[in-house]
């Protein structure tokens, strides 16, 4: 279970930001996931290029969540590999790497930062606390050289005034742009996104979308799992219907989402229009 498959994502084209010549910054190949006799992803290949946005849709249990797990080893893939910034790990089911191995999925883990849905800020610890953690405890930042970045990345997203609050006296919304910038932090060469808006009130949602468009639209490399398909249209560059564990439509936003090939496509999208 832990062959490797080599080809390239067919459906992947540079964005319009990405530098020419660039290479990759992601690439999933062959990745299969089980959960006991539940075949979750069934080959997913895919190619993040620099500066693009990937947008990931599809029904509820249809593999979006897992398959945005396994790019930084939070779930493990039962097959095929994952390469991050040239950092590549085949799946191992048995847990038998090495400690070579861990450490590059500490090294991916690094380069790919996960924005949650429930937020997953530290209750105990104040904004700039949050923030200032994982470059201190990870990276071995010095506390004074991890302060002023994360100043920089709270103004980023609104809430420079909020850095000596507790996250109980922030909004859903407040949270979820904590943990945005917490990852910005880390200075990823990724960001991954599962569903950042499917706990929060509608009424919060836009000032966290409003965030993660001007990230797109600033160059930063992005996967994200939504079901906000006015941000799929405004902010990616491909948008990946998946669909029992494989894609099966792939292109711009303005075909999958205006003018889908795939029935199965077609039908996600007019019960989802019809429950909006």
């Amino acid at each position: 279970m832990t062959a490797v498959a080599t080809d390239r994502d067919p459906f992947a084209a540079p964005g319009k930001l990405t530098p020419a010549g660039a290479e990759p910054v992601v690439k999933l190949r062959g990745v299969e996931k089980y959960f006991g006799s539940n075949h979750v992803l069934r080959g997913c290949t895919l190619d993040v290029y620099p500066a693009e946005t990937v947008c990931i849709i599809g029904r509820s249990g249809s593999g979006k969540s897992t398959l945005l797990r396994c790019t930084n080893f939070l779930e493990e893939p039962t097959a095929g590999s994952v390469e991050v910034d040239d950092i590549l790990v085949e799946a191992d089911p048995l847990h038998s790497r090495s400690r070579a191995h861990r450490e590059q999925i500490r090294q991916i883990r690094l380069r790919a930062q996960m924005v949650f849905q429930d937020f997953n800020v530290f209750p105990h610890m104040t904004v700039i606390e949050n923030l200032v953690e994982a470059p201190i405890r990870v990276k071995g930042v010095k506390r004074v050289d991890a302060v002023t970045p994360a100043d920089r990345y709270l103004a980023k997203v609104g809430l420079g005034d909020k850095r000596d609050e507790y996250p109980a006296r922030l909004s859903g919304g407040q949270k979820q742009r904590v943990a945005i910038a917490r990852a910005l932090t880390m200075e990823p060469k990724v960001l991954l996104f599962d569903e950042p808006t499917s706990a929060l009130d509608p009424t919060l949602v836009g000032e966290v979308l409003r965030v993660m468009e001007e990230l797109a639209h600033e160059g930063r490399t992005m996967v994200v799992v939504t079901h906000e398909m006015s941000f799929a249209r405004e902010a990616a560059d491909r948008v990946y219907f998946i669909e029992a564990g494989e894609f099966a439509e792939v292109g711009p936003p303005e075909q999958v989402l205006d003018a889908p090939r795939d029935e199965r496509t077609r039908q996600f999208l007019a019960r989802f229009l019809a429950q909006a």
